[in-house]
């Protein structure tokens, strides 16, 4: 589907991704086709798997959770057994907003959400340093956030 994409398929994207809960008829005015072939469109990219589904997005900020904190991994086995058993754990850690396999001088990046630097240092000794197979850790701590997209903002085209 996304070599298929065309102008019209794009400008419903970003409509949606901005807001997920417009009404077709509101959408279909701001893209400039009537609400049937807007709705069949969306139907199309629901269908092929482009539109994987909708979703809230809750502002970390306003739950309080302005503490950012990147984790550098690394393991001391990283042989499938153990990569399982890595990635299944760091997913039940509610605090790891983000965790990435990293190809470079380290395992794993992921990005730690919480209140303060109290609470992080909580996370850090009872979970991320228990986490299966888990040799070293270096962490980053945020002081701002210049750039924060979601994937919603980078409608191709």
């Amino acid at each position: 589907m996304p070599g298929e994409l065309d102008a019209m398929d794009r400008k419903i994207l970003r409509e949606l991704t901005a807001n997920a809960r417009l009404p077709t008829a509101e959408l279909a005015r701001r893209v400039g086709l009537s609400k049937t072939p807007v709705a069949a469109r969306i139907r199309a990219m629901e269908e092929s798997g482009l539109i994987s589904g909708y979703r809230v997005q809750l502002s970390p900020l306003k739950l309080g959770l302005t503490h950012v904190t990147y984790v550098q991994v690394s393991l001391s086995d990283t042989r499938e057994k153990a990569l399982r058993e890595f990635n299944a754990a760091v997913r039940a850690i509610p605090e790891i907003e983000e965790c990435y396999m990293i190809a470079g001088g380290f395992d794993y990046l992921m990005k730690v959400r919480s209140r303060d630097i109290g609470e992080y240092r909580r996370v850090m000794g009872e979970a991320i340093s228990a986490l299966p197979h888990v040799n070293s850790t270096s962490s980053f701590v945020a002081m701002e956030a210049v750039v924060e997209n979601a994937l919603t903002d980078q409608v191709p085209g």
